[in-house]
């Protein structure tokens, strides 16, 4: 069984004969005819009474009818989700995030992208870099925002700049650096330092320690955390001082210091990646809003 057979059957039924289902589909009444003894045959069951002008359905082509025109109407839809996905209208977008580095766009980018496209299903998945550009390569997600891609995983994903987010000293509040507005990092170079590990956070870490090494020394690491929060934490209970990208979050902890620091290049990409060999439409409707929504260097300031 064929979906024409169904077409022809339905066009014979609604118009109460061959020839008037020949005049409807533009088709010649013999090959309806055909089609549709090739349906009885198929099923085992009439489906019309017929006469020389007409053809009445019998009950069992009444019944018939109704699930015909059902399947017809499932597939036009699907037909029309098909064409809508292909247009990136409707479909499920899974991005990958990890919260200490959403950025000030991030929030705004998914209730704009929310609002343009209300047939999308967003799917916001907490994780690493690392756990994200893997879910990557495999297709798990669509979408990610992480910090610079390492080495190995720059041949088969893509990025994109964001944002540049200012890395600040994290200092009890009392601490003597805390007093001026911005941290020369060499006068912290006695000081045990508390870090984000590098399996969570590789570019952090490296920026880390080109910083302290640009300063004149190798910071003495007193704690490893997998979070800025524990980070965060570790400094306010006394335990060190640390180095992280400017968070909002940050900000509502007043037993502590977010300092600027003094170097040039006390900063850390934040950027959205995605796999060439898993994208469609949707993927590049997405990214493309993410790009109008990218923030100028001074709104990122401007979060603190």
């Amino acid at each position: 069984m064929e979906l024409r057979h169904l077409r022809y059957f339905i066009a014979a039924a609604e118009n109460g004969s061959v020839s008037g289902a020949s005049r409807a589909l533009h088709i010649s009444q013999s090959a309806i005819s055909e089609q549709l003894s090739d349906l009885e045959s198929e099923i085992e069951v009439p489906l019309f009474t017929r006469t020389s002008r007409k053809a009445t359905l019998t009950p069992a082509g009444e019944l018939f009818l109704t699930e015909a025109r059902r399947i017809i109407s499932s597939v036009e839809h699907a037909v029309d989700v098909a064409r809508l996905a292909h247009q990136g209208k409707v479909g499920v977008l899974k991005i990958g995030f990890f919260s200490g580095a959403t950025g000030v766009s991030f929030p705004r980018l998914i209730r704009h992208f929310r609002k343009k496209h209300p047939g999308i299903q967003i799917s916001l998945i907490e994780m690493t870099s690392a756990q994200q550009w893997q879910a990557l390569i495999k297709g798990q997600i669509d979408v990610g925002f992480t910090r610079r891609l390492e080495p190995e995983f720059r041949a088969g994903l893509r990025s994109e700049l964001i944002q540049q987010d200012p890395i600040l000293a994290v200092l009890p509040r009392n601490h003597p650096a805390a007093a001026g507005g911005t941290v020369d990092l060499h006068d912290l170079a006695n000081e045990p330092f508390i870090v984000s590990s590098r399996e969570t956070s590789p570019a952090l870490f490296d920026r880390l320690i080109e910083l302290c090494s640009d300063a004149g020394f190798s910071p003495r690491i007193a704690s490893i955390s997998t979070v800025w929060s524990s980070v965060v934490l570790l400094v306010e209970a006394g335990e060190g001082v640390a180095l992280l990208p400017l968070n909002q979050q940050q900000f509502r902890n007043r037993d502590l210091a977010f300092k600027p620091l003094k170097a040039k290049n006390a900063f850390v990409d934040f950027v959205m990646v995605w796999s060439p060999q898993y994208d469609n439409p949707l993927n590049r409707s997405f990214r493309e809003l993410a790009k109008t929504l990218r923030p100028a260097p001074e709104e990122v300031l401007s979060s603190s």
